[in-house]
């Protein structure tokens, strides 16, 4: 079963802008919508993101990045 989302308030240049866009994809306004929240909710929020790059071990750099540039300079 399908549910309908409504949404009020919608300023009327976002609203020229989505149908302007919907008419150029060739799809109905509520397709187009439909298929731009698909889009957004298949990437990660920001939450998610972060809570990714945090859970990921740190990584062991040998030497530090400190003293490979410092070697470089030194080099010159």
């Amino acid at each position: 079963m399908q549910t309908m989302i409504q949404i009020r308030n919608v300023p009327e240049t976002l609203h020229r802008r989505l149908k302007a866009r919907a008419a150029i994809e060739g799809l109905s306004m509520s397709r187009y919508i439909l298929r731009e929240m698909e889009k957004a909710l298949e990437r990660p929020s920001r939450r998610e993101l972060l809570e990714a790059i945090r859970s990921q071990p740190e990584p062991d750099l040998h030497p530090p990045p400190a003293e490979i540039l410092r070697q470089e300079r030194e080099s010159r």
